[in-house]
């Protein structure tokens, strides 16, 4: 059995889509009028942007304490990389800079509500 996809339920459907296509290497698959996209990685992984004014709502989707996805990078140059990009782009808040987190090395941030993590495989021997 395999992950098929995930749902992520966001307020501006259209900034998560440029994040994720621009910055973590997400082809668009469709953009559904601003309120629904599908967008697939090069590992055939779908992610669902779900836009919170299709659950009626307008607010900014809540997500429960401590809840995030993440993706592994290949090594840490990899990890500086996209958290260079990242610093860049309007929206979004950075908790810290990369460093050794548990037994990987990476960091969070947050789109919207959502805490995203960018680190190394911990079940690899890649963290020095």
């Amino acid at each position: 059995m395999s992950l098929n996809h995930i749902n992520l339920v966001v307020k501006d459907v259209d900034k998560a889509v440029s994040l994720f296509a621009d910055y973590l290497g997400f082809n668009l698959i469709t953009n559904r009028n601003s309120k629904m996209a599908v967008l697939e990685n090069s590992h055939y992984f779908v992610l669902v942007i779900w836009g919170q004014v299709l659950n009626k709502k307008s607010d900014i989707p809540e997500y429960p304490e401590n809840f995030h996805i993440g993706f592994y990078q290949e090594d840490q140059e990899a990890v500086w990389d996209i958290y260079s990009k990242l610093k860049e782009k309007e929206g979004l808040r950075l908790e810290a800079e990369p460093k050794k987190i548990r037994n990987t090395f990476g960091f969070y941030f947050y789109f919207e509500n959502l805490m995203i993590e960018i680190s190394l495989n911990p079940f690899k021997e890649n963290v020095d």
